[in-house]
């Protein structure tokens, strides 16, 4: 008992730093936000500036916009096979096989969402993480450059012959795009990560993926990777290389190695998670109406750290864990729309962003159902709704509920919700005096001190 304790307190220390971590990267997204409504304004003087300069006759010059993105996965390609071309082959069925090749890997980088920069020659170069930032794109490039290599394997023989052979390099780190176009935007992406993926695919032998001891840290939880050696790097020093030969066997379908199965999924979305966060939480910053004291920002921080730790101390899985999380992040969000009924509001907001992050029809549908648990008075019908209305109440049994509560009561006046400050307090006796955590956890952490809350309630409350 002794060691799960410990274990619990590792977790809660754990949570309350990715809490604040939360709240540091909420005020840089504040800051984001400002600076991006004076680059807007400055975008609307310019365009002011070129519709007087085509009115008046000149034609502005296309400008040239710079980016940095801190963390990009840089892809180099080399397709070899053009030096066994004879005249005896026929180079029409070779060439049309290298478009067909060309197509396929431009599918599979969109299936990855990562973006292609440019062909030069039988040398193809893409990047994740651009143009859209994200924490999956170490993840997303190789698992493009497996199954690359694995389409390579299978294309058929031309008269019993393979002509085309794949050599790959991949770097993560930070780059400088440059992005020019109006209507077809092109990224041009330069950096020392961009020179050290181009130096490793050179130095990689034929159908060998190579990456870098930083892409390695990023990956080596979900592939199989085999210390290759050392390259030189200018000014840095000796950089590690490692080369992957495929998925883990418990990440992939039938532990083959080739196939990603939902173990993976689920792997990677609880990583991906980072990315949607961030997203709903710039939402809900931007979007919240004022006078919203409880339902803020912090109240949804808190929930998604309660459900994981509550979550976590009842036993839940991976599976578990990522619905509940996605679930709390969003169980709030309806209130960007509307107060009343913002449980089924945010359930709407769900359908239509979940989709987008590859959750599956049965994933949505859970998370919608433990969203609407949270509706007041609550009604869990499984253990995974017990959690979120264990862990939207959990300010009940915290030495802060007061303070928290006269918050919710200032929201509600502010609505013409609720009558004077004496009024709520009985009410809320009413309410804490009627309700019980419904988890082993909720109870053992919380239940004690919510009897506390309700003294010190009831030496608030004075006579009509």
């Amino acid at each position: 008992m002794g060691h799960k304790q410990d274990e619990l307190l590792k977790r809660i220390q754990k949570l309350v730093k990715q809490n604040q971590d939360l709240f540091d990267k909420n005020e840089k997204l504040q800051k984001a936000v400002t600076e991006l409504s004076e680059q807007n304004e400055l975008m609307k003087l310019r365009l002011k500036e070129s519709k007087i300069a085509i009115k008046e006759g000149v034609q502005p010059l296309a400008e040239e916009r710079v980016q940095k993105y801190k963390m990009a996965t840089v892809l180099f390609a080399y397709i070899s096979g053009f030096k066994h071309l004879t005249d005896a082959v026929d180079s029409e069925v070779i060439m049309d096989q290298l478009d067909e090749v060309l197509r396929e890997f431009d599918r599979i980088l969109k299936k990855y969402h990562i973006h292609k920069i440019k062909t030069i020659g039988d040398t193809y170069m893409a990047a994740g993480g651009i143009p859209v930032k994200n924490i999956t794109n170490p993840i997303d490039v190789v698992m493009a450059a497996l199954e690359m290599n694995l389409f390579l394997n299978q294309l058929r023989r031309i008269d019993g012959k393979r002509y085309w052979n794949l050599s790959l390099g991949i770097h993560t780190g930070p780059v400088t795009a440059n992005i020019s176009g109006k209507k077809k935007i092109s990224y041009d992406i330069k950096g020392d990560t961009v020179n050290i993926a181009h130096r490793m695919q050179g130095i990689g032998d034929s159908g060998k993926i190579l990456i870098s001891v930083m892409t390695y840290e990023l990956i080596k939880e979900f592939f199989i990777c085999e210390y290759y050696g050392k390259m030189p790097v200018k000014y840095k020093g000796d950089l590690e290389m490692f080369m992957v030969n495929g998925i883990r066997p418990e990440f992939s379908v039938k532990g083959k190695g080739l196939l990603p199965n939902d173990r993976f999924d689920t792997k990677f979305k609880l990583i991906q998670f980072t990315d949607i966060q961030e997203v709903v939480l710039d939402k809900l910053e931007s979007e919240l109406p004022a006078y919203l004291y409880y339902h803020n920002v912090k109240h949804t921080v808190d929930v998604v750290t309660e459900v994981e730790l509550i979550g976590w101390a009842e036993g839940l899985d991976d599976d578990g864990i990522l619905l509940l999380k996605t679930a709390a992040l969003f169980h709030d969000a309806g209130h960007t729309i509307a107060y009343d009924e913002h449980e089924y509001l945010g359930t709407q907001l769900v359908k239509e962003q979940l989709p987008k992050y590859g959750y599956t029809a049965e994933q949505i549908e859970k998370i919608c159902n433990i969203i609407m648990a949270t509706k007041l008075p609550p009604k869990p019908e499984d253990i995974y709704q017990e959690i979120i209305c264990d862990a939207d109440l959990d300010y009940l049994g915290r030495s802060d509920m007061i303070p928290v509560s006269n918050t919710l009561y200032k929201e509600l006046k502010e609505q013409n919700k609720i009558g004077t400050l004496n009024d709520w307090n009985k009410l809320q006796i009413l309410f804490i005096s009627g309700h019980s955590y419904f988890t082993k956890t909720a109870r053992s952490l919380r239940e004690v001190n919510k009897q506390k809350q309700i003294e010190r309630i009831k030496k608030l409350i004075t006579d009509d």
